[in-house]
């Protein structure tokens, strides 16, 4: 299920962050990923351990814990990251997965990976995310602030930047939730009672539909 997410980080935040970024120091990008996929990791990334990507983190990780979207799309348990990365001209992110459990400091399955965008499309060009699924590839790239989640057992790669240089922070969910298919049946069970709840505010078949949602939640969530 691939979700977008907008306007996850307002606008001060956003360009905090961007300021922020275009001080740090960052490092090759091969130092992390699967051994298999560093052969086709060609960008640049914050240290995870250094006092920027530390300082950063909490300004992403509390805008995700106020966005009702988010919750909604991913239910999540533990979240590992985020990884702050940049593509300049000529770097790119060749097909990979992700690896199934991260260290962060706690075991994380993941479940889902999430990229937020962080540079308006217009500064840069190329470096799409590619997401393949059984519908084929999906090329995402989004406003700066808004996020893509998707599961990260499938395959998908970065595009290479022609020109500019592409900001983006990635993490990895661990969902209450396991199977991808009960996640989307509990998705669209809760954007439908949203909807119904401002058509209907106080109706039987909201009342009823959540009744419903959280019964199915109460059996399929892990704690």
């Amino acid at each position: 299920m691939l979700v977008q997410i907008p306007a996850v980080l307002e606008n001060q935040e956003l360009s905090a962050l961007r300021a922020a970024l275009a001080e740090a120091r960052f490092e090759d990008g091969m130092a992390t990923g699967m051994p298999g996929a560093r052969r086709a990791k060609h960008n640049l990334q914050l240290p995870e351990n250094g006092e920027a990507a530390r300082r950063l983190a909490p300004t992403v990780l509390d805008a995700l814990r106020r966005h009702p979207l988010f919750f909604s799309a991913t239910l999540p348990k533990r979240i590992s990251g985020p990884l702050f990365n940049r593509y300049d001209a000529g770097s790119d992110y060749g097909d990979h997965f992700d690896t199934a459990l991260i260290q962060a400091p706690a075991l994380v399955r993941s479940d889902i990976a999430a990229t937020l965008f962080l540079t308006s499309p217009q500064d840069y060009d190329g470096g799409e995310l590619v997401i393949q699924d059984t519908f084929g590839a999906h090329r995402v790239k989004l406003p700066a602030g808004n996020m893509i989640v998707y599961p990260a057992s499938s395959l998908h790669r970065v595009e290479a930047v022609t020109r500019g240089s592409r900001l983006a922070a990635v993490l990895w969910v661990e969902s209450l939730v396991r199977d991808e298919s009960r996640r989307r049946i509990l998705f669209d069970l809760d954007q439908t009672i949203g909807s119904l709840a401002q058509k209907m505010p106080g109706g039987i078949e909201g009342q009823t539909l959540s009744m419903t949602y959280h019964n199915l939640l109460r059996m399929w969530a892990e704690t």
